[in-house]
């Protein structure tokens, strides 16, 4: 019998956990693939931030050729360089992804005195793809809706929905098209901290009133979240609910976290991948 070296098995092993969850090639228009990047972090002082997003891009261009999109999810780069040259330099990496990226802010990217939004948008939301209204965006995919919520408080770490993000959703849901929701705060304690300032930073501060105006359409079929950098996936209502594993949070060396979502015959797959 042949002996397989342990190096090559672990070899072989992480190339097979990088194959999609279904492999089978379809164009049907339900059918949706993309990947969900959350707090990278990138940093230009930390020389491994810049090259662990350049190995996900590499990776994702390698092992996930049939993507409809990457979806970044805020405190993508930590917004301290001057004149935006982390911006700057993010938005050169992920360009280089094989298909269309788009992206929301987190609370580092709403200190608005380095980064107005503006210039925010300007970069990474230029694109006839996709409608920009105030702070928020939407794009029409496929048969899906897609939309872009802004949930942070300019200058601060907590987030909270204002009524516009709100209504702009709501708009969105009354056209019955199946939705999922991109944004950067958590929903729910799912972590389950007890002091109040943890959870006045980390969770949605007008969370009930968004579940009471948002999670009661049946087309609200998933939502992306970020900001705790600790992985979940739960439901509200009928809602997959998903907050991912921060980027910046590696399982081992050189392994940084991600998430694979596939909605193929409106059935929504994922799982956590990683780098390597």
């Amino acid at each position: 019998m042949l002996k397989t070296s342990r190096r090559k098995f672990m070899k072989t092993a992480l190339a097979i956990s990088a194959l999609p969850l279904i492999v089978q090639a379809s164009t049907k228009e339900s059918d949706l693939r993309f990947i969900h990047v959350t707090d990278s972090h990138m940093d230009l002082s930390d020389d491994n931030s810049v090259e662990a997003m350049e190995l996900m891009v590499d990776f994702v261009n390698e092992n996930y050729k049939n993507l409809d999109f990457v979806l970044f999810g805020g405190d993508n780069f930590n917004n301290n360089a001057k004149n935006n040259a982390d911006a700057l330099k993010f938005k050169e990496i992920v360009d280089k992804l094989h298909c269309p990226s788009y992206h929301v802010r987190g609370n580092k990217e709403a200190q608005i005195d380095k980064l107005p939004l503006s210039t925010f948008n300007s970069l990474f939301l230029d694109t006839d793809a996709i409608h920009i209204e105030g702070r928020n965006w939407l794009l029409q995919h496929k048969s899906y809706l897609i939309l872009g919520l802004d949930s942070c408080v300019e200058n601060e770490n907590n987030g909270l929905y204002t009524k516009e993000t709100i209504s702009f959703a709501q708009r969105a849901l009354k056209t019955s098209k199946p939705c999922i929701i991109l944004n950067h705060h958590p929903y729910t304690n799912y972590w389950k901290a007890t002091d109040k300032k943890d959870l006045h930073k980390y969770v949605l501060n007008n969370t009930k009133e968004v579940q009471k105006e948002l999670f009661s359409y049946s087309n609200l079929i998933l939502t992306l979240s970020g900001h705790k950098h600790i992985d979940s996936v739960t439901s509200i209502n009928k809602t997959k609910v998903v907050v991912t594993r921060g980027f910046i949070r590696p399982l081992d060396l050189d392994m940084y976290p991600m998430r694979y979502v596939e909605i193929i015959d409106k059935k929504i797959h994922e799982k956590l991948i990683y780098t390597s």
